[in-house]
């Protein structure tokens, strides 16, 4: 695999990556206007996937250093695998759902809501699961962005 062997270059990576997040939405707008925004997401989810697979036997499979991508999928167990398919699954069905609440109520509305929605339901069950930290300090902020929605 490739490994990045230099700090600057790493961060700089790091960087790039945040640049990144969020990007189908204001990608959509440069795309084209006569795309559908809800139509868009399903093409970028797509591209994403292909683009990901490509970097995965590519650069995820030549390099000197740790092993390729297949060597790494295999010492994977079949219960971590289907949790991350599933985990991507939700996380996409989801993004589709927030994008025709968008295109139904406005951004305004929408976002705000899915996402803060989202962020209580998180901490919620991640902390049934697994009761770490302070459960008054976590649940204040809790309260707090429900009372912000």
């Amino acid at each position: 695999m490739l490994i990045v062997e230099s700090y600057p270059i790493a961060v700089l990576m790091c960087f790039i990556t945040m640049l990144c997040w969020g990007s189908w939405a204001n990608t959509q707008k440069l795309a084209s206007k006569e795309w559908r925004f809800q139509l868009f997401y399903w093409d970028y989810a797509i591209g994403v996937l292909l683009l990901s697979l490509l970097f995965a036997f590519t650069l995820g499979s030549f390099g000197s250093a740790g092993r390729s991508f297949l060597a790494d999928l295999g010492q994977a167990s079949g219960g971590a695998a289907w949790s991350a398919l599933l985990g991507g699954i939700v996380f996409n069905l989801s993004n589709i759902l927030l994008v025709a609440a968008i295109d139904i109520a406005g951004m305004a509305v929408a976002f705000p809501i899915g996402v803060g929605l989202a962020l209580v339901l998180g901490v919620i069950i991640n902390y049934v699961k697994l009761p770490a930290g302070d459960p008054v300090l976590l649940f204040i902020g809790v309260v707090g962005v429900v009372v912000a929605i």
